[in-house]
């Protein structure tokens, strides 16, 4: 009779260790879950188009936030900033003219203009009355006459010319005019602008820090506004991208803290339950779970702020959720 009982002690003592042992589902405390490590990956290019003068990384290099990848021959855009700083210079000398108005030069000049043709006009009008007096008497001829008249009010005209003038010199530049001024100033002034972006935009930066996957181009090439240079895997957050099903879904609130590991270490790594996407979807074929694919499950996005480059893109890993 003993040896029954004694297997039948130890049939539940294994069956028990294995139970402690096996990842907990819907009907446990907690929950084990199954993913891949998902490392974002950018593409790097310039905004401008150019020659390639420098590319200062190679394939699997670090790199941090900020750090110059490579540079572009800057000579054409030094140029166009140049030219961009001498018409800024055009346009403010010309709007100070106009705010400035005549130089009193100027307005002493158009006043002796003034009085010029007003004695002009003094000695048409003197001739003109001679004239006709003397036709009056039959001592000249009507041709004279018309012709000192027609000296009369061209004098007159002239006068009247230099009057206004002299009245445009004293009143300055119009309004409109200044007005115009000003705006050809500011769109020299955004000219400008635009070629100090473009030469700060022949050099490429590391928008953050990472590991440089491949390198596309080599210095000479001729690169086009927006064409891979480099590609970037950025390492400064790391993500798991997981599924649970519809059962188990009550388990896992977003800013749960999880545990990660992997099959290649013996490490745990902290995350936290960042997404849960609102969609359902079949599980897909790289997911590894004791559930049937069939089965309805929601996508996970677990953020692991401090991990190692032993984090892989693709990696599987497994995800223990601690009870609620």
């Amino acid at each position: 009779m003993k040896k029954p009982l004694i297997l039948i002690i130890l049939l539940a003592a294994a069956a028990y260790a294995a139970y402690s042992q096996w990842p907990r589902g819907p009907g446990g405390d907690g929950l084990t879950l199954y993913g891949n490590v998902d490392i974002r990956e950018v593409q790097l290019g310039f905004r401008v188009a150019g020659r390639l003068e420098q590319m200062n990384f190679e394939e699997g290099d670090a790199v941090t936030a900020g750090a110059v990848l490579a540079t572009l021959d800057d000579k054409p855009f030094e140029d166009g900033m140049a030219l961009a700083e001498a018409r800024v210079a055009e346009m403010q000398a010309h709007l100070a003219e106009l705010r400035t108005g005549s130089r009193p030069q100027e307005i002493e000049q158009a006043r002796a203009r003034v009085s010029e043709a007003q004695a002009a006009l003094d000695n048409a009008l003197r001739e003109y009355k001679r004239q006709k007096e003397l036709n009056d008497r039959d001592l000249s001829s009507q041709g004279l006459v018309d012709s000192t008249r027609a000296g009369r009010d061209e004098a007159a005209a002239r006068l009247s010319a230099s009057k206004e003038a002299l009245g445009l010199a004293l009143e300055g530049a119009r309004i409109e005019n200044i007005a115009a001024a000003e705006a050809a100033l500011a769109g020299a002034i955004a000219q400008r602008e635009l070629a100090q972006t473009q030469l700060q935009d022949t050099r490429l930066l590391a928008p953050n820090a990472g590991i440089i996957l491949s390198r596309v181009r080599e210095p000479g090439s001729i690169v086009g506004a927006g064409t891979p240079v480099y590609a970037l895997s950025l390492t400064d957050t790391i993500y798991v991208r997981a599924y649970v099903d519809e059962p188990s879904l009550g388990k896992v609130v977003p800013g749960a803290e999880v545990v990660v590991t992997t099959d290649s270490s013996s490490r745990q790594y902290v995350g936290r339950v960042g997404f849960i996407s609102p969609r359902a979807e079949f599980t897909p074929k790289t997911v590894e779970t004791p559930e049937l694919r069939t089965d309805l499950v929601y996508r996970l996005r677990i953020v692991i702020p401090e991990a190692d480059d032993a984090l892989r893109q693709g990696m599987p890993v497994t995800v223990a959720i601690p009870p609620a």
